[in-house]
């Protein structure tokens, strides 16, 4: 009696699993924080619309000409700008990042095997991009409103850009640094705004800088955002302005090191103080 014998199936080589690479890891992450931004109204609302806002009411009291045939809106949009770069960085990571300690999240999120900078990562990809529709929203009010004249040359459009690009790194570098000093979620908001607050005021956001104390054009002149404010005045305000600015000039290579600077410290505090957990967990 012979017996037929089925052929073997053919066997079909099974494709290892292949891990996403860290940029789209960083991407994924990025849409996620993104994605969590915008479900908070609040945090959309006072990101986005404080610096229109401001723009809105102090550009339709104040039309006063400061000389060099620049108008109060034309110095008071490069002051709104460095501090929406800042709220959106310093200001909102100082105050959210302590909610999520507080909830447990960062806790989970390091159990888990994804790395650890993949969050960071996130954190940084969503602060750009609001950054960027922020800047671009209040750019476009301000010309269609109030005649806001934009640069015009490569140059100045190249200053803007290293400018910005400095002062939000060094920003959410900070912002996420001083989210360690929140005991619980509730205190995010108490030691990060009023420090905002004060760094708004003093580093010639609302006022013509050269206008205030000169004591505190000194301790503003600490601080990033002071920096960052004078390097956008030399993207939209006329170069014989700068000789207005207390050195003399806009002063553009100090304020690059400056920024550059403030992203070394940044980066030294968050990598020696940041925490996971919250203070009850120890």
């Amino acid at each position: 009696m012979t017996t037929t014998t089925k052929p073997a199936a053919p066997v079909t080589a099974v494709a290892p699993n292949r891990r996403p690479g860290p940029a789209r890891l960083a991407l994924r992450q990025g849409r996620l924080e993104i994605r969590q931004f915008l479900r908070s109204r609040e945090s959309v609302v006072f990101t986005l619309g404080f610096p229109i806002i401001m723009v809105l009411i102090f550009a339709s009291i104040f039309d006063d000409d400061l000389g060099s045939g620049v108008s109060y809106t034309q110095y008071f949009i490069t002051g709104m700008i460095a501090t929406g770069l800042m709220t959106v960085s310093f200001q909102n990571l100082g105050i959210w990042i302590p909610i999520e300690r507080d909830r447990g999240v960062l806790k989970r999120y390091r159990g888990t095997p994804m790395p650890k900078w993949v969050w960071f990562a996130g954190k940084v990809l969503m602060v750009l991009v609001i950054g960027v529709v922020m800047t671009a929203l209040l750019l476009a009010v301000s010309v269609a409103l109030f005649d806001l004249r934009l640069p015009s040359t490569t140059a100045a459009w190249l200053t803007f850009g290293w400018v910005s690009a400095l002062g939000i790194t060094a920003c959410t570098l900070c912002g996420i640094a001083i989210s360690s000093l929140a005991r619980t979620a509730r205190s995010g908001s108490a030691v990060v705004t009023p420090i905002a607050l004060v760094l708004q005021f003093i580093s010639g956001v609302f006022f013509v800088f050269t206008n205030l104390p000169t004591w505190m054009q000194q301790v503003a002149a600490i601080f990033p955002l002071k920096w960052m404010c004078q390097g956008l005045r030399a993207v939209f305000l006329p170069e014989s302005f700068g000789a207005q600015e207390p050195g003399g000039s806009f002063e553009l290579t100090r304020v690059a090191l400056v920024l550059g600077a403030w992203c070394v410290i940044g980066l030294v505090l968050c990598l020696t103080t940041f925490r996971w957990t919250s203070r009850r967990d120890g």
